[in-house]
């Protein structure tokens, strides 16, 4: 837990800030049928955060590929490029950067990407080139993760003292990178199944909506309206039934960030003129011997019945809080009343408002 007080921020890209790797998950799958091969998900889960590099030797090893390393980027790496635009930033991070710039508190990033393309990533996002006090690729350091010279270095060119850095990352090798800095880290797992391995850390938080900035000495945050917490929009379409949602994406990713856990509500649209509100409850189940994102609903508004088996628009736009630990007892995941109130006011609220006089649109 916290001990020094921390003077400035530093960001992993890549899974922390973006959902890069949620919209280019399926690229290696998509490239490796042109030769007959499927993806090893434990091998993959266990590169990431790795430098590209690095990343391309062992794939053409691992799968047997009969091209080069050079020629395995040359081939994906534009595929990546056009992936790249579509990502978004994770739950939080718009809020958290924003509040340490309005208090004065300096950030960087450090990728284990080149710098080229941590700059594609970062132009891509309104706003984020600028607010950066530092960016750093790994071309421009000795070595990459798990080596801590990017932290290092970042914290040079920012003029503060390692060991008042605060280093946030989802990858194991990250989160080495940082200690091996001397530096306080906080981990985002953004492999869920994995979360207990992040223990190195100093602190393990589930997505930015938990992050605490007080813990480190830093400013609260002040957002907070009716007891509940203003986010960007995260939309998807699904179906109900029997109390749960289970999402339909029109593509193999996800439209639910990965980071995306515990008590939130908003608006559901469908094929009627009638508008509901929903709670839901938002965590990763592994009871079954796999492991898989489970939705509970409640609709504030009207009748179950209504919505059964049809096809829905969510738009979650607030959130109210998160369970303890990440395998949590299914108690702390029910959905109380205590949380429908809040919803419900909230909803009645222009802070939450969402598009009220048009269907959400994916």
């Amino acid at each position: 837990m916290a001990g020094r007080r921390i003077s400035a921020v530093i960001f992993d890209l890549d899974g922390t800030l973006l959902n890069t790797e949620q919209v280019t998950k399926d690229l290696l799958k998509e490239f490796l049928v042109g030769y007959g091969k499927v993806v090893d998900m434990e091998k993959e889960n266990k590169r990431m955060g790795m430098i590209h590099h690095e990343s391309a030797i062992a794939v053409v090893k691992d799968y047997d590929l009969p091209i080069t390393p050079q020629q395995y980027s040359q081939s994906i790496m534009p595929m990546y490029h056009e992936r790249w635009l579509q990502a978004k930033p994770l739950p939080g991070v718009n809020r958290l950067m924003k509040h340490l710039q309005k208090h004065g508190i300096p950030f960087a990033l450090a990728s284990n990407s080149v710098k080229k393309n941590v700059l594609v990533k970062v132009s891509s996002q309104e706003g984020w080139g600028e607010s950066f006090s530092v960016i750093l690729g790994s071309d421009e350091v000795k070595s990459g993760k798990p080596s801590p010279d990017l932290f290092l270095e970042a914290a040079s060119r920012m003029g503060v003292d390692a060991s008042s850095c605060l280093v946030i990352e989802d990858s194991l090798v990250g989160i080495k990178a940082g200690k091996a800095a001397n530096m306080q880290v906080v981990a985002v797992p953004s492999i869920q199944t994995e979360s207990d391995e992040y223990s190195i850390a100093d602190y393990v938080i589930h997505s930015f909506l938990d992050f605490q900035p007080q813990i480190w000495g830093l400013p609260p945050f002040d957002e907070w309206v009716m007891k509940a917490l203003p986010i960007d929009p995260i939309r998807f379409k699904g179906s109900y039934k029997n109390g749960f949602l289970e999402e339909i994406s029109d593509n193999a990713a996800s439209d639910i960030p990965g980071q995306a856990w515990g008590v939130y509500f908003g608006w559901v649209d469908f094929d009627s003129p009638d508008r509901f509100k929903i709670v839901v409850s938002i965590r990763w189940d592994c009871s079954c011997g796999s492991f898989r994102r489970n939705i509970q609903a409640c609709f504030i508004n009207g009748s179950n019945e209504q919505i059964c088996d049809q096809q829905i628009e969510v738009a979650l736009v607030g959130y109210i809080r998160g369970f303890q630990t990440m395998q949590n007892p299914l108690t702390d995941a029910q959905i109380l009343d205590d949380d429908k109130s809040i919803a419900e006011a909230c909803l009645d609220s222009a802070a939450y408002s969402y598009h009220r006089c048009s269907p959400a649109k994916l």
